[in-house]
């Protein structure tokens, strides 16, 4: 009897360990989560990132408008 549950606890514990379901899905959280973190850095800063962003696109507007 103990011995079969042992056997049987040691088998659940090797299938746990192998078992790799999900794993993509917290990986690709863990991304989304730095992803979000570093654009919430960028753009809550002092404004200085999005007024040189910005500045950058009302050059490339005034270079293509025709004069």
């Amino acid at each position: 009897m103990l011995t079969k549950l042992v056997a049987q606890t040691q088998a659940f514990l090797y299938s746990y360990k192998n078992d790799e379901r999900g794993v993509t899905a917290v990986e690709y959280g863990l991304i989304a989560v730095a992803m979000a973190t570093a654009l919430a850095l960028i753009f809550s800063a002092d404004g200085n990132f999005v007024s040189k962003l910005v500045k950058a696109f009302e050059a490339i507007g005034n270079t293509l408008s025709p004069s």
